[in-house]
């Protein structure tokens, strides 16, 4: 059962979209609009059974297709309309947005070799650095803990979002590789006192995949195998 939230702090339950095709072909999906697959659309329903008990004030979600139809079920459960933004989308890769790891090697060798030293000022060719993306989340966070002051809202959005939490979460920093377990329709949940400091992140509770557990096993991208 949640626990009631202090009128200082807002509570934001945050969701990593469901599967998407792209997904399971381990392809960079960025800010190209990819739906769900049938087995995200599966993850999205029992997501929706989830939190049909939680005390949600308010669902937010980016405006890709991907996190909108995750949302859907959580909204029809909880008889809430879904706000989109456009701030929740996730990273952007530019030129190489839906290519896998290989074709991006051969294409764009160059990009890939400084893309696996993983700094924090690095972007794939037209897209976003590790940098520029922080920025834009912790603002978007902001925002939505200024709005909502100690109400619960529910955020479904991507994985390189919940990535820039939980670093900030940690305090580990923009540069290496992810570290986190960020599953396809994970539930998330943290806490943020101040909206004018939307890093000082709690961590409450984060990857709960129990209402996933007999499902087939998730597709997993492991960003550390590439270091030597």
């Amino acid at each position: 059962m949640p626990t009631p939230i202090e009128s200082t702090t807002t509570e934001l339950i945050l969701i990593r979209h469901g599967e998407t095709d792209w997904n399971r072909q381990l392809r960079f999906q960025g800010h190209i609009d990819v739906p769900l697959n049938d087995m995200g659309h599966e993850q999205a329903r029992r997501l929706g059974l989830r939190v049909a008990d939680e005390p949600v004030a308010h669902l937010i979600s980016s405006d890709l297709m991907r996190a909108q139809q995750t949302a859907a079920p959580a909204a029809r459960h909880l008889t809430l309309e879904v706000t989109t933004s456009v701030k929740l989308r996730e990273q952007s890769f530019g030129l190489v947005e839906g290519m896998r790891a290989d074709e991006i090697q051969a294409l764009h060798p160059r990009a890939w070799e400084d893309w696996l030293q993983f700094r924090e000022e690095h972007a794939m060719p037209e897209g976003e650095s590790a940098r520029q993306f922080h920025t834009r989340i912790m603002d978007a966070l902001g925002g939505i803990v200024a709005a909502h002051r100690g109400e619960r809202v529910m955020i479904v959005t991507h994985g390189g979002v919940l990535d820039m939490v939980w670093r900030t979460a940690r305090g580990l920093g923009l540069n290496g590789p992810r570290q986190s377990d960020i599953p396809n329709a994970g539930f998330n949940r943290i806490r943020i006192a101040d909206p004018a400091a939307p890093e000082q992140i709690e961590i409450l509770d984060w990857a709960d995949i129990r209402h996933l557990a007999d499902l087939p096993d998730q597709p997993t991208y492991d960003q550390r195998r590439h270091l030597k």
